[in-house]
């Protein structure tokens, strides 16, 4: 979705920032990622997001409301290439 209105964004729960960024130089990863709890941080993203499990997949529309929260990958892929649509259309009616 690259070059689309669209961002994915990681957060891992591993402690140890070397090991996390060796797996994202091996991987490639290209995408951001957060620490679940960074040293100092008042309360995990985790649970401010009310995760329960790993992987939880949670799509935010334009407004940053939640419309989807799931360990179902291709559910939550399906539903963000249907918001981007739409934000798309809605783009080009303005212009």
């Amino acid at each position: 979705m690259k070059d689309r209105p669209f961002a994915l964004i990681g957060v891992n729960s591993d402690r140890d920032l070397e090991a996390i960024r060796e797996i994202v130089k091996e991987k490639n990863l290209n995408w951001r990622s957060f620490q679940n709890q960074p040293e100092g941080a008042t309360m995990a993203i985790s649970k401010h997001w009310a995760v329960e499990g790993w992987p939880t997949l949670i799509v935010l529309d334009e407004e940053l409301r939640i419309r989807h929260r799931s360990h179902n990958g291709q559910a939550a892929s399906d539903l963000a290439v249907k918001l981007v649509e739409e934000l798309e259309k809605k783009s080009a009616r303005k212009d």
